[in-house]
């Protein structure tokens, strides 16, 4: 057997591809019994995926409010401000307050009358699509959705925590699907300037820095204002906001797959102290990080 000496000799064709690189994380996926679910205006740094299989949840965005049906999935982009309820059992009207356990093959679909079959993942997709525009997306279940959201949930059932790879490459599969029924709108920042996605490598590849304006146009050759400015036009949020969103991120990211305590977060991450870390972290996603870190949230 004789191999090529040059890799580009694999590809037969002299037009150049160029394909969209997505790094897809999953952060969680399960299958829940919920009692109560009065979550009031979250605010968190990857994508939700939410499928009710039976009627009574509702979530509320900008005073929209989706009545979800179990004819569709609900999609949430990264720093979008919203709320959720249980309608059958509606006790708060402020804080993040949830109830529920896992649904198992024990349980019968005959008791769901009052609660909710609430089915989630969150995971992210990287640089620069955790950072499209916010809002709720409502998808219509195609035959080929329901199919694999109830193989999904029915394995759930019986096994979450060790997931074989044809689970893991069937989730996959659902979410990816999924995303193509979203509109060209909401992929915008994927088109953006090139020194501006740049400046964004950049600050994922130094999130532990204390990045300064001047420090960070200067990659770029511009003045401070001008990139500034021009950050703003294509990302439509400030220099300054998107990295704080970025640590932030980065921090719920280090709370969900590792042992590290809040003051080294904080530490890891460039910020001065504990408070300002504390404080940062409660504006951007509206729970302290130690509620966070206690994982009491859906």
């Amino acid at each position: 057997m004789k191999f090529a000496k040059d890799i580009q000799l694999g590809d037969p064709s002299s037009n150049k591809q160029n394909f969209v690189d997505i790094k897809l994380k999953l952060l969680c996926c399960r299958f829940w019994l919920l009692d109560l679910w009065d979550c009031h205006e979250m605010v968190f740094p990857f994508w939700r995926l939410y499928w009710n299989k039976n009627d009574g949840g509702q979530l509320i965005h900008q005073e929209k409010i989706f009545e979800m049906s179990p004819d569709y999935i609900y999609i949430i982009p990264p720093f979008t401000s919203f709320s959720s309820t249980f309608i059958n059992n509606h006790i708060y009207h402020d804080g993040i307050h949830v109830l529920g356990k896992h649904f198992t093959e024990h349980f019968s679909e005959d008791q769901l009358s009052n609660r909710l079959a609430h089915f989630f993942i969150h995971f992210n997709l990287g640089v620069p699509f955790d950072n499209v525009y916010p809002g709720i997306i409502k998808i219509e279940l195609s035959d080929y959705l329901k199919d694999r959201v109830l193989y999904l949930t029915e394995k759930l059932k019986v096994e979450n925590k060790d997931f074989k790879l044809t689970f893991n490459l069937k989730l996959q599969a659902f979410i990816k699907e999924a995303l193509t029924n979203i509109g060209p709108e909401l992929w915008q920042t994927i088109n953006i300037d090139d020194r501006v996605l740049k400046i964004i490598r950049y600050v994922e590849a130094n999130i532990n820095e204390k990045l300064k304006n001047s420090e960070i146009s200067s990659v770029v050759n511009m003045a401070p204002n001008s990139f500034a400015r021009l950050f703003k036009e294509e990302m439509n949020i400030t220099l300054h906001n998107f990295i704080q969103n970025r640590k932030i991120a980065k921090a719920c990211e280090l709370f969900e797959h590792t042992n590290k305590t809040i003051v080294d977060v904080t530490f890891d991450l460039g910020f001065s102290d504990r408070y300002h870390f504390s404080r940062v972290f409660k504006q951007i996603t509206g729970l302290t990080p130690a509620s966070y870190k206690s994982g009491k949230y859906t």
